[in-house]
Order: structure tokens, then C-alpha cells, then sequence
């Protein structure tokens, strides 16, 4: 059996298992796929591939399913992934379009995703290590309570309010304001500890206190954008693959949950020459997703944030990975803008 046959009928077998869910037989494949040779050779490649572990035959029916290995290396000879339809493209040039609040569009980018691929999306918020300030800002809400704003070059916006101990003016908060800015615009946020202090330190002799309080709630507005997080959106489509998680949808369904699994899952996950990583069933380390495949890749301009799906093994892989790098091009365009 040469290697390229090969390929060609475990592709016809992954697509049509795929598009069916039903075990694909040797009659299905010559009758569906112009393969070029005879109902008898089909069989005895089919016993090659199972022989190599490429496809298995279920206990229940006479046809095979690919199995994680099959899957492998169907991905690792994908020449080039499918490209989008003018419609899928549309949907997703619209993210350029709305409120450009990190928040509201990783949140449009994620529901995006979902409805594209059918699967559960997940994006990491932006690692901030290499962020910087863009604007503070200090609004006065009560006499001592003042909003605290940092809004990093990322998009992302931190906020909190906090009691200033006295009762201050909004002349005082409006002069804070432009002597901060003055100072930490442009600055990187993991060195804003080293770079508070000195800006402190330079404020009137008056002002002094009120500015050591709000340095303080700034200092913990960048400690608060480093933490790991994760938006996701259509975990109700794995309720609609039921069928592909034979054992149990529970440990996928609790990996989603278990923020830390998914976030330590797409740092792990490499960098693929196609931009795009592809982890398969159980080529990922957490056994809960060991019926489940992930495909991610980066994105975002100076991060290390990653962007992807996960779902069953039997997924459609071209179409997934064209959408998750799109998703991810156009992401960075905005989020680089």
C-alpha cells in the first residue's frame, strides 16, 4: 500500500465519519470516494491502517472510526487548512465593528467563534507582562470614595473603588491625576511598583497622603490585571455531541469548569509552523479531556495569550483550524490598533 493511498483513504474515512458519526465500511468509501481501486484493495488498506493503529473497529458495527493516532496524523498532513466561506469572513470582520472594551470583545470574539465551529471557545486574557499604561483616571463618587481607573495599552480596563480616609476635593484629584499620568504613561505595569514611589514622593507636601493611598489602589489594579483568566462560550454545543463522549461529557464539563486545567492546557499547548496547534484526545495530560481535542494558537500584539476550541476528537479539523486562525488574525488586528 503506498503512503499516498493511504493518506487519501484515511481522509476519506475521518471526512466521512465526521459528516456521519457512523462507522465508515469499504462499499461506503468506493462508493462515496473515486479512490481508484477496487472494493477488495480498500479492504485490505483498511487492515493495514487498523494494523497501525490509525482506525479501530468499535465492538458494535463491522465499519471503523479513526482513532487519536488516525486523527494525528490526518492533522499533520493537512497541506493547508480550509478556507472561509464570504460568510464566515463577514462574521468575523464584525468584531471590528462595536465597543472596543477588552472585555466586551473577548467576549463578541468568543460567542463568534462558538457559532463558527460548533465547538466551546475559549480565549486567555492578554499576559501583561509587556503591557503598558495607557490612561489613569480618579473620579470622585463621595467624599471619600474615589473610582480608580487603569486602562492598559492592551485594551484591558481595571477599576476599583476605594475610601481615601478624608474628605478631598476634586481640584486635588484632577491635579493627582495629570501628575500621575505625567509620570506612569508608557510605563510597563509589572515595574509600576519600582515607579509609584518616586511619583509619590514628588507630589506637594499637602497632597502627599491622598497620593500615597491612590498609588496603593493603583498598585493593586496591576496586580489584579496579571491574574490568569479565561472567557468561554457554547459549552451548551458539547451537550449536542453527547454521543461523541461515550464514556462521560462529566470531567470535560468539570475541565471547563477547573479555570486553572484549560489556562495550564493552552500554555502547554506549542507553536505549529500552520499557526495553529491541534491537541488530540489523549495527547492531553488532564484524563478528563482524554475524549476531547483542542485547537488553539496565539494571538495579540507582545502576549502570549491563546485562543481556541475544544470539543470531540471527531471534529471537523480543516474547518476548525481556518476558524480559530482567522478568529485569532483578527483579534490582533484590533487588539494592535
Amino acid at each position: 500500500m503506498s503512503e499516498p493511498r493511504k493518506l487519501e483513504v484515511l481522509r476519506a474515512i475521518v471526512e466521512d465519519y465526521v459528516h456521519s458519526r457512523e462507522p465508515v465500511g469499504s462499499k461506503a468509501l468506493v462508493e462515496r470516494h473515486h479512490l481508484g481501486v477496487s472494493s477488495a484493495t480498500i479492504r485490505n488498506d483498511m487492515a493495514v491502517l487498523e494494523e497501525e493503529g490509525l482506525i479501530a473497529a468499535p465492538h458494535t458495527s463491522a465499519g471503523r472510526i479513526p482513532t487519536d493516532k488516525g486523527y494525528r496524523l490526518f492533522v499533520d498532513r493537512i497541506s493547508a487548512v480550509k478556507p472561509l466561506s464570504a460568510a464566515e469572513r463577514r462574521a468575523i470582520h464584525s468584531l471590528l465593528e462595536g465597543p472596543d472594551e477588552l472585555e466586551d470583545i473577548l467576549e463578541r470574539t468568543v460567542r463568534l467563534l462558538s457559532q463558527l465551529t460548533n465547538q466551546v471557545a475559549v480565549v486567555q486574557y492578554p499576559h501583561l507582562s509587556r503591557a503598558r499604561v495607557r490612561h489613569v483616571e480618579f473620579v470622585l463618587l463621595a467624599p471619600r470614595q474615589v473610582l480608580v481607573v487603569l486602562i492598559a495599552d492592551t485594551g484591558n480596563v481595571e477599576q476599583k473603588v476605594i475610601d481615601v480616609g478624608a474628605d478631598v476635593s476634586d481640584e486635588a484629584l484632577t491635579e493627582l491625576r495629570a501628575r500621575f499620568l505625567g509620570s506612569i504613561s508608557g510605563s510597563q505595569l509589572d515595574l509600576m511598583q519600582q515607579v509609584l514611589p518616586s511619583v509619590v514622593a514628588l507630589c506637594p507636601p499637602a497632597l502627599r497622603g491622598l497620593a500615597q493611598v491612590l498609588a496603593h489602589g493603583l498598585e493593586k489594579l496591576t496586580s489584579s490585571s496579571r491574574e490568569e483568566r479565561i472567557l468561554m462560550a457554547g459549552t451548551a454545543n458539547l451537550a449536542r455531541s453527547n454521543v461523541d463522549f461515550p464514556l462521560s461529557i462529566g470531567p470535560v464539563l468539570e475541565a471547563l469548569e477547573e479555570q486553572v486545567v484549560m489556562l495550564r492546557l493552552l500554555s502547554d499547548m506549542g507553536d505549529d509552523p500552520r499557526g495553529v496547534t491541534v491537541s488530540i484526545g489523549r495527547e492531553n495530560p488532564y484524563d478528563g479531556l482524554s475524549e476531547a481535542s483542542v485547537v488553539a494558537t496565539g494571538y495579540g500584539p507582545g502576549t502570549n495569550a491563546k485562543i481556541g476550541v475544544l470539543g470531540p476528537t471527531r471534529m471537523d479539523y480543516p474547518t476548525t483550524m481556518a476558524a480559530v486562525r482567522a478568529v485569532a488574525r483578527y483579534l490582533s488586528r484590533i487588539l494592535g490598533g
